[in-house]
């Protein structure tokens, strides 16, 4: 989707992330474990070896929205003038209470992107991890969709406003999959290096309890999918010089 600069102010740019809902394998209930044996097997090749079944629920179950859990929503939206230049605002919502969490970001979205005819949703995979992820823990959390996650039972056209700059990139072909990571990379945009990555999130959490350093490495994914986002739009916005301002 190709946004004139002058309605740029109406997408806003988002990116989650999730933790198991228990630091480990042993913590869950009973009912819980025989669930994740379930889904678990997918991923080791002996169903009887606990050793697996917890390794994987470590490094897995984290990208499940029935047993993982929202910590951050880290969010983006543009102002830029007629001569492409302008600032990235950038407010995120994290902690270990997700039903605040989910909580504050309806009430922004219910506030300032309410209507699906003229605000839009974007960010890396939002379609296929990120809006799913919400909407459903959401709905675990009791909370009602805002107009923008009500998804359910929409035809493809009806979903629009939900701009995901992985099926931007896909063209047509629905067997790949391109991190933004390398993304940005081939576009020649510059991120800032990181030492945690997805994989790290979990440990972060539970061991180091640093929320802060999660909050920040969900703010970067965020620019860097804004600046990704403008590029493939071939827009005349000065990337290296936006401006950040976070609230």
């Amino acid at each position: 989707m190709n946004m004139k600069i002058k309605n740029l102010n109406r997408i806003l740019f988002l990116d989650i992330e999730t933790v198991s809902l228990q630091a480990n394998y042993a913590h869950l209930d009973y009912r819980s474990q025989c669930n994740w044996n379930s889904k678990a097997k997918f991923y080791y090749k002996h169903q009887n070896d606990l050793n697996d079944v917890e390794l994987q629920y470590k490094n897995k179950a984290g990208i499940y929205a029935e047993f993982s859990k929202v910590i951050c929503i880290s969010l983006g939206w543009l102002s830029i003038n007629a001569s492409g230049v302008g600032e990235i605002k950038i407010k995120s919502f994290s902690g270990k209470d997700e039903s605040q969490i989910l909580r504050d970001f309806k009430l922004l979205l219910d506030k300032f992107f309410y209507d699906p005819n003229i605000h839009f949703l974007a960010g890396h995979n939002i379609r296929e991890f990120d809006i799913p992820f919400i909407s459903r823990r959401m709905i675990v959390n009791n909370l009602s969709l805002p107009s923008l996650l009500n998804l359910s039972g929409k035809k493809p056209w009806q979903i629009s406003h939900l701009i995901d700059t992985m099926e931007m990139w896909k063209f047509g072909d629905y067997k790949n999959y391109t991190s933004l990571d390398l993304l940005a990379q081939i576009l020649n945009i510059a991120t800032p290096k990181d030492e945690l990555d997805g994989s790290k999130i979990h440990d972060t959490y539970y061991l180091e309890n640093d929320l802060a350093k999660i909050q920040s490495y969900c703010e970067k994914d965020v620019i860097t999918s804004i600046k990704v986002y403008l590029r493939m739009s071939r827009l005349k916005v000065d990337l290296d010089n936006l401006e950040l301002q976070f609230y």
